[in-house]
């Protein structure tokens, strides 16, 4: 699974559509599905922390971060849009972090209150997905895929544009 900063490198336009979309209204904001004991998904609105280094998420004691502890998987899908309905997906592992002073500078960042019991989780990257809903000639998907050190092939296909190792 890719780092932010590794799937920045990858795939500079897309990051930067992501980034963009997520952060749309200042901080971040989008919809974290986590997975259930019962393997269901559960889902709830997050403030996602973009650097140039990482993705990040604080989360306060609740179901979503003990389902992160037992099982990291995540996918995180962008907060709604007033003016498109353009989206972001993106998904992959969350990493408890233990790095008090990431922990801080990334709290004073996030505005994240004092004397909360935050976990701060680094979120990486093994699909990302961007959809424009723009006009026809406009509107397309983008996709990318970590291939675990390799380097994804991009196929055009009109104004779509996919990762070779996403389309099956």
């Amino acid at each position: 699974m890719a780092s932010w900063a590794d799937f920045a490198a990858a795939a500079p336009s897309l990051a930067a559509a992501i980034r963009t979309l997520v952060c749309q209204y200042g901080p971040g904001l989008g919809y974290l599905a986590t997975v259930r004991p019962d393997g269901g998904p559960r889902i709830h609105p997050v403030s996602p922390v973009i650097t140039a280094s990482g993705l990040y998420c604080f989360v306060l004691p609740s179901p979503k971060r003990h389902d992160l502890d037992r099982d990291g998987r995540y996918s995180l899908h962008s907060f709604p849009s007033d003016s498109s309905d353009d989206e972001a997906y993106l998904s992959g592992r969350a990493v408890l972090v233990s790095d008090p002073d990431l922990v801080a500078r990334l709290a004073v960042l996030s505005r994240a209150a004092a004397g909360i019991d935050w976990k701060l989780y680094e979120l990486s990257i093994d699909l990302a997905m961007y959809v424009s809903r723009g006009d026809s000639t406009a509107s397309g998907r983008t996709v990318w895929r970590d291939r675990a050190g390799g380097v994804p092939r991009a196929r055009h296909n009109g104004s779509c544009v996919e990762a070779v190792d996403s389309v099956q």
